[in-house]
């Protein structure tokens, strides 16, 4: 499936480019053991990299990177980024094409009635430099990076339908869940995951399963147990 990424002329050479989320694995998960050793169980046992849907999930759709780094210390957030002002070419307009601030911010009352409002704590904002356009028939699930807990916010989950809308920039809201964080959001850290799904209507066959069903399932959490990568090896999908 095609999906087609534009931003303002004068940005393309400023701007890290979208990217599929297979590039861009944590080093964390690439340093991670197979196997660690359990006290409780007084064993190895095996991680979470032998787990292909925990990858999966981390590797599917694409990432929209930071553009550029972010300094935080607390709540306080500075950055240098030179580029280009707004130009007053095709499509140029009296709000600008772009806002050259590549963070941005919501009042704590845009929360208001949710779990995670706070009357003293905003939501940052980080701003995007790219439109996105799907084919026909197709939406956008925008959400956190996958499994990237280590990451001192959570970009708030979003559904658009993005084969229509198309024509502005889709921010991405985040909760800062580490206000003692102090350092630096490199540029090219992922903001936001992004994965592209085909609308269509669900019917929900619910039923106890039949005496087959049962086999079956017996038969595949025996060898699920003492088995080796059957998951893997047997079911997963490959993944383009």
């Amino acid at each position: 499936m095609k999906i087609t990424f534009r931003c303002p002329a004068e940005l393309l050479d400023h701007l890290p480019k979208p990217h599929p989320a297979k590039r861009g694995v944590p080093d964390w998960y690439k340093k991670m053991p197979m196997n660690a050793f359990s006290t409780d169980l007084d064993a190895d046992v095996q991680t979470l990299k032998q787990c292909p849907p925990f990858l999966d999930a981390m590797t599917y759709g694409f990432l929209i990177p930071l553009p550029v780094d972010i300094e935080v210390d607390g709540m306080d957030f500075s950055w240098h980024w030179d580029v280009p002002q707004p130009s007053d070419g095709p499509g140029h307009t009296d709000i600008g094409l772009y806002d050259q601030s590549p963070l941005g911010f919501h009042s704590p009352a845009q929360a208001e009635g949710t779990p995670y409002f706070n009357e003293g704590v905003g939501f940052a904002k980080f701003n995007c430099f790219w439109t996105m356009q799907l084919e026909p028939g197709y939406s956008l699930y925008v959400t956190h990076p996958a499994n990237r807990y280590d990451l001192p916010f959570r970009t708030i989950n979003g559904l658009v339908d993005a084969d229509t809308y198309n024509e502005v920039f889709i921010n991405f809201p985040v909760l800062w869940t580490d206000p003692d964080f102090k350092g630096v959001i490199e540029k090219g850290t992922p903001v936001a995951q992004c994965m592209a799904f085909q609308r269509q209507e669900h019917e929900l066959d619910i039923k106890a399963m039949d005496e087959e069903g049962a086999a079956g399932f017996q038969s595949l959490a025996r060898e699920l147990l003492h088995g080796t990568n059957v998951y893997k090896n047997q079911f997963r999908a490959k993944k383009s």
